[in-house]
């Protein structure tokens, strides 16, 4: 193992024992390194690359802090991948985006309670097909934020928020190109609003499987047109 990957694990196992908690302060540098017994040089370079994925936040003039670790700082790094995409890995995350969310929306529809519920109804019921691509594009993006949050797990949400913000663009071109797109999408979202109301998770399930995957098939199709 590399110093540097070494001087990693160590502070790690920091965190996960307790030892260091969100929010506490490192010990300075020379400390540190020589409890663990590793070089200062490797201890700095341990640092920068927690900084980055997000572990550790480095404040100039006042020391070295391990973040909230929330999902949405951990998971952070899967922008930057997500966001290198080409046409052909995009198929890819809307592959992941529809294992992931189909499972999501049956939590919701078995653990959605009745305030959130009513909210996802009020969502679906508050547009119609005069709305305009851009605001049925933002209409999506609640619907769905809202059926991952009723699954309760935050990294599962975190995740596929990650997934999903990516996807807005296919999304856009799709109700500009596709004719009946507005209205289809709408009528797929009060499908699924109502099995979730029903308390129904297998028809939940099957119906975000197909309401994604249609995306998916108009995808593949336009990039191979």
């Amino acid at each position: 193992m590399a110093v540097t990957d070494e001087a990693i694990e160590k502070i790690k196992a920091m965190i996960v024992s307790g030892e260091l908690s969100p929010g506490d302060r490192l010990p300075p540098e020379k400390e540190l390194s020589e409890r663990l017994g590793l070089s200062r040089n490797s201890m700095r370079e341990a640092v920068k690359a927690l900084e980055v994925i997000r572990v550790l936040d480095v404040r100039r003039g006042d020391g070295t802090y391990v973040t909230s670790l929330e999902p949405h700082l951990l998971l952070e790094a899967i922008s930057f991948v997500v966001d290198m995409h080409d046409d052909d890995s995009m198929l890819e995350i809307f592959a992941v985006r529809r294992m992931l969310e189909s499972q999501a929306t049956g939590l919701a529809a078995t653990l959605g309670d009745d305030e959130q519920v009513a909210a996802l109804v009020d969502e679906v019921e508050r547009v119609d097909a005069s709305v305009t691509i851009e605001e049925l594009v933002e209409h999506d993006i609640r619907f769905h934020r809202e059926i991952v949050g009723m699954a309760g797990n935050a990294y599962l949400a975190s995740l596929i928020e990650h997934l999903s913000s990516q996807t807005v663009r296919a999304r856009v071109w799709r109700g500009l190109t596709e004719g009946g797109a507005v209205e289809r999408t709408l009528s797929e979202h009060r499908a699924i609003a109502d099995a979730i109301a029903r308390h129904d998770p297998a028809l939940a399930t099957s119906l975000a499987t197909a309401h994604i995957a249609g995306v998916e098939r108009w995808l593949r199709q336009a990039a191979s047109a």
